[in-house]
């Protein structure tokens, strides 16, 4: 287990060293943070700043995004910055939430990052939302069994762009609640 700070500190060096593909589950649909972040305050202008500025990768970056209905505002704005950054960063599916209730059971999906072949992390949070870091996993037939499922979930999801101009388009911009 790793705090939060330990998280960033062991992920980025491993990043450096990523092997194949670059995977990221998202299940949570909303985040705790200590001050109002700019997103939800001033949407229009949060909008604006989004831009992708981050260099090109030589690896495969691939994210499942698991969405619950009726969309967060967290999850609004996380779609609009995805649909912003276009295809050339990495891919991005959606799922709707009840297309994995079936792997839940009494728990729902962990929010993974797998890092190629040799590296995973299920990252964690606090009961209020808030990150608070992440467990570590190295062992190569664990992660190789997450890759795999990662595949399914990936083949399953709705291409971003189709759902995006579908179901979040419409949406009016999210107001913070007083």
């Amino acid at each position: 287990m790793l705090s939060a700070e330990e998280y960033l500190d062991d992920f980025w060096p491993e990043f450096r060293k990523i092997d194949g593909v670059f995977w990221k589950l998202e299940r949570v649909q909303g985040f705790h943070e200590s001050r109002a972040p700019a997103r939800e305050s001033d949407w229009d202008r949060s909008v604006k700043l989004i831009g992708d500025g981050r260099p090109v990768r030589r690896f495969p970056c691939r994210r499942i995004r698991v969405v619950e209905r009726p969309v967060t505002p967290y999850l609004r704005w996380e779609m609009h910055v995805l649909a912003l950054r276009g295809g050339s960063a990495e891919q991005v599916r959606v799922l709707d939430a009840a297309e994995v209730l079936d792997l839940e059971g009494s728990r729902r999906l962990p929010e993974l990052v797998v890092l190629g072949t040799t590296v995973m992390y299920e990252v964690t949070y606090d009961s209020r939302g808030a990150h608070s870091g992440a467990r570590r996993i190295d062992d190569p037939e664990v992660i190789d069994a997450c890759r795999g499922e990662l595949d399914k979930l990936f083949a399953m999801g709705e291409d971003l762009r189709t759902y995006y101009e579908r179901e979040i388009v419409p949406l009016p911009a999210p107001r913070t609640p007083v």
